[in-house]
């Protein structure tokens, strides 16, 4: 008997927009798409945020994604735009449309994490920012970017970056986990509302990932008890908590996830929220 294949998703002529592309998450979904054939609008703000301790992508992070998708012969649209701006957005996403010629997918990943801390301990200004960049700024960007895939009457595919703790919640991130408990609902809102279309919606829940969003000094300060340095001194505690013996995936797992959704392989799949996160959410509990 012979042995099963699996044909690689083919997205030729295919257009896809992603949110916080200049780096990490971001930068990888553009290029998984770039590599099985699509064009990318690629947005991202480009400048740091005040409540967020680490610091954001530049201007010269989004020219480098650019040139990795034109390295893979895919043509980018970039545009450095707040994904809370509602205006900007459609914007971006309506010149990025003109010069690409459509929109097939998005990729909602624009996200930030801010320190770890108590609730009750957190600034408003705090609290304000995180829900405006992570909640408001996924229903910006698919406010923007669905009347484009509708538009072009051959349905498509809306995925929702979540987080693990979107399925479960953790202490000491009340504002984050709030925010991705929150687009998690958005996404099964969106899956009932397009269904008519064959536009399909799901979230992802990614566990921790290597980015900059937990390889950074806060991060490795909180995981270690003060103790360390760089993200290997933390990756102990980041193997406890999850079922599968690694302490952290790869980006490319979860942009390996989006462009399976958005190919014929997911064409049955919508509604769903789908944990990437090494077994973290099971251990722990749903």
């Amino acid at each position: 008997m012979s042995s099963p294949t699996t044909t690689p998703p083919e997205l030729t002529g295919k257009v896809v927009l992603v949110t916080g592309a200049a780096r990490g998450q971001g930068r990888a979904h553009c290029e998984a798409f770039a590599a099985v054939g699509c064009d990318v609008i690629a947005v991202d703000l480009c400048r740091d945020i005040e409540t967020v301790p680490y610091p954001m992508a530049g201007p010269e992070d989004l020219q480098a994604t650019a040139e990795a998708v034109r390295a893979l012969g895919r043509r980018c649209v970039t545009a450095e735009v707040d994904v809370r701006d509602l205006q900007g957005m459609r914007d971006a996403v309506d010149a990025g449309v003109a010069e690409l010629g459509g929109l097939d997918f998005v990729v909602a990943n624009a996200g930030v994490s801010p320190e770890p801390a108590a609730s009750w301990e957190r600034s408003e200004e705090e609290w304000d920012a995180t829900l405006d960049i992570n909640l408001k700024g996924t229903w910006v960007t698919t406010t923007a970017a669905i009347p484009h895939i509708l538009a072009t009457g051959r349905g498509g595919c809306v995925v929702i970056i979540s987080s693990m703790v979107g399925l479960r919640g953790a202490p000491f991130t009340s504002s984050y986990t709030t925010s991705k408990w929150a687009v998690r609902g958005l996404a099964k809102s969106l899956a009932g509302e397009l269904g008519f279309s064959g536009v399909r919606c799901n979230s992802l829940h990614p566990g921790n990932v290597r980015t900059p969003m937990i390889e950074n000094p806060s991060m490795i300060a909180m995981m270690t008890g003060g103790e360390g340095t760089t993200l290997e001194d933390a990756a102990e505690t980041f193997s406890g908590m999850n079922q599968l013996p690694e302490p952290w995936v790869e980006a490319s797992a979860i942009s390996s996830m989006a462009v399976y959704l958005c190919s014929a392989a997911g064409a049955g799949i919508t509604g769903a929220s789908i944990p990437i996160d090494l077994g973290g959410s099971e251990k722990f509990g749903l």
